[in-house]
């Protein structure tokens, strides 16, 4: 009786991104080189760090985490969207629906804090450089690391909480090519109206507390080297970009999706691709191109 109360659609049915059987035809192929360039260029960069000692460093550290990270959230939706692609019904168990919803918002919660953390670090490095190494050590990286997936957890657990339970007995179809909270909640079989509210304001506390602290933290650093040095404030502004590009990537869509009025069902699933599928994979090209170390590292692997 109490599985039945749970949940009587035991599968949804998943519309995707699109009725056009041409493009049902040439997006798979698109997608999965986009996947596989993510995997590959995400695995580079963490095993580059690992194994080049030039790069031993905390920021280092961080990035390579960043990248793991990126692996698995863009692994959490995009092999399914590749098979959907093939056929005729798309459709999602129930466990693997909460599935989806528990690891992405894992990866993208622990995403967001640890960005705030990679922004204490250069601002540590660049505002207190002869602390650095005293405040920024080997335990203080691990611990950053650890609160960055405490945090997702919370936050993940949390979302799920909240809609693991509610009783789906009418419609089943999802308008898009994941299981996505908003999308999911309209199917319950209740007034979910208070728990909308509830879930937006958790998805949105957290996103706007990450953002503000990494505007401010962005904005202290180019303001004390300004102080100091306008060469320095280059040197600085040329060190952040990569971060701030990477911030601006990540954080406009969940900005966009929270303080947009209406539901825009073809905007949301092209903020969905973007998330899920470019960002990470330009967040390992984006600090590989604006880095020297990273590519020196290249260059001593290749000799």
């Amino acid at each position: 009786m109490e599985e039945v109360n749970q949940s009587a659609v035991s599968e949804f049915i998943i519309l995707g991104l699109c009725d056009s059987r041409d493009l049902q035809v040439f997006l798979p192929v698109i997608f999965s080189l986009l996947y596989l360039i993510t995997i590959l260029c995400n695995i580079f960069v963490v095993l580059l760090i690992i194994a080049d000692l030039h790069l031993h460093s905390p920021m280092y550290f961080l990035l390579a985490n960043l990248s793991f990270i990126d692996f698995c959230l863009s692994s959490v939706t995009t092999p399914k969207l590749i098979t959907d692609f093939l056929k005729e019904i798309k459709t999602i168990s129930f466990g693997g629906c909460m599935c989806q919803i528990f690891f992405g918002h894992l990866f993208g919660g622990s995403e967001m804090v640890l960005l705030v953390l990679m922004a204490y670090d250069r601002y540590v490095a660049i505002c207190k450089p002869l602390h650095y190494s005293s405040i920024v050590n080997r335990q203080m990286c691990i611990g950053l690391v650890m609160t960055s997936w405490i945090i997702g957890f919370v936050h993940s657990i949390s979302q799920l909480a909240m809609i693991v339970k509610l009783p789906f007995c009418g419609p089943r179809e999802l308008d898009s090519f994941f299981c996505d909270i908003p999308l999911v909640i309209k199917l319950a079989c209740m007034n979910t109206h208070i728990l909308e509210v509830l879930i937006n304001a958790d998805n949105g506390i957290l996103t706007t507390i990450c953002f503000i602290l990494l505007l401010v933290s962005y904005s202290y650093i180019l303001f004390t080297v300004c102080r100091f040095s306008k060469d320095g404030a280059s040197k600085a502004l040329s060190t952040c970009t990569a971060h701030i590009m990477v911030v601006v990537l990540f954080f406009g869509p969940c900005i966009f999706i929270y303080l947009w009025p209406f539901s825009i069902t073809w905007a949301d699933k092209f903020l969905a691709v973007l998330y899920v599928i470019i960002i990470p994979l330009l967040n390992p090209v984006i600090y590989t191109v604006r880095n020297k170390e990273i590519k020196n590292a290249m260059k001593r692997l290749r000799h």
